[in-house]
């Protein structure tokens, strides 16, 4: 039994959730204990309990501990079984974070899977679901991976309910992926959404961006802009996608209560502000998000990033308690670094 503590850096969920991952891949017992030490809220919350439920789910797995609050659990996997599935994570419990842990042992199945996830699509701390669709996927799919995802209603904070339907198909191999240089910039395009708000909020996040993006770039961003998404809830979502000759990035931001519609767009124009005045060829997000499936193939993968977080050193520890893959890292937490991983 692989022993893991969840107190290790920042003490997040993001700990949990790749060691399950792993635990299914390699079909190895794990206990993790001191899980989210690090957060005001201690223990397994709704959405992390769904995660461990998923997996334990499409594995067979024996559980212990596995209940809210608890901070301590032991999960024995038998198989990995794909199929379809439906999970619901509950009010606004993150269900791309679900969705982040169940991904690799799903992918390295020997059949597809299909699964419907049903909470929060669009939350604070959490990737919004069109980030996975714009961005992780298509890199995913450049490495042999096939996911196919859409969302069928919108899940705001704090009632949730979003549904997404997501398509995983078997990777008979998962090739080495180099992001070093990013290149030219070619695109910029975006998308400007709302729920049961006035019609002027999208309108005026879009307008916003659309200035500021063309005074400093002289690219004219093309915008999308929806108007009353389907959804059980109020809510407002910006997004930013960079396209560039080797690399994707996104940034996205999150309306609520007070906060003017061009506040929210000025959170992912400066966040692509920071990114495209940075030498790293993928966005901090993409790059723990990859680190899993970078695991699993054969040869030198390797990427620079604008920023190593925290979930990005998470990630790569805990990848070493399940492979003995060789991890190389150049750069310090909170600035641009490189990551290489050799699988021999």
């Amino acid at each position: 039994m692989i022993d893991i503590d969840g107190s290790y850096g920042e003490g997040g969920g993001q700990i949990l959730r790749t060691a399950l991952a792993f635990s299914a891949i390699f079909n190895v017992p794990i206990e993790v204990h001191h899980i989210r030490a690090g957060r005001k809220n201690p223990g397994l919350q709704p959405q992390h309990l769904k995660g461990v439920e998923a997996l334990a789910r499409i594995t067979e797995a024996q559980t212990k501990g596995v209940k809210i609050g608890s901070e301590k659990i032991t999960f024995l996997p038998k198989r990995i079984i794909p199929g379809d599935y439906q999970f619901e994570v509950g009010t606004a419990g993150s269900v791309t974070l679900v969705l982040q842990a169940l991904l690799p042992p799903l992918c390295l199945a020997q059949e597809g899977s299909r699964i419907t996830l049903v909470g929060g699509t669009h939350v604070q701390w959490s990737p919004p679901f069109h980030y996975l669709k714009e961005v992780l996927f298509p890199t995913l799919h450049s490495i042999g991976i096939s996911v196919e995802a859409t969302i069928e209603r919108w899940g705001w904070y704090p009632k949730g309910g979003g549904i997404l339907h997501v398509e995983i198909q078997p990777a008979h191999e998962i090739k080495a992926i180099s992001l070093i240089d990013r290149g030219t910039i070619k695109k910029i395009r975006g998308l400007s959404a709302t729920s049961y708000l006035p019609k002027h909020v999208a309108e005026r996040q879009r307008d916003y961006a659309i200035r500021e993006v063309a005074k400093e770039l002289k690219l004219e961003p093309e915008i999308v802009v929806l108007h009353n998404t389907p959804s059980n809830s109020t809510g407002s979502f910006f997004f930013l996608v960079a396209e560039s000759e080797k690399a994707i990035a996104g940034f996205s931001s999150l309306g609520e209560r007070g906060k003017p519609a061009e506040e929210v767009a000025k959170e992912a124009v400066n966040s692509l502000r920071d990114y495209l005045g940075s030498e790293g060829c993928i966005d901090p997000h993409l790059a723990d998000q990859l680190i899993p499936f970078m695991a699993f193939a054969k040869g030198i993968s390797s990427f620079t990033t604008t920023r190593i977080t925290e979930h990005l050193l998470s990630n790569l520890w805990v990848v070493q308690h399940f492979s003995e893959v060789k991890i190389s890292q150049w750069g310090e937490k909170g600035g641009v670094g490189k990551i290489e991983i050799f699988n021999g």
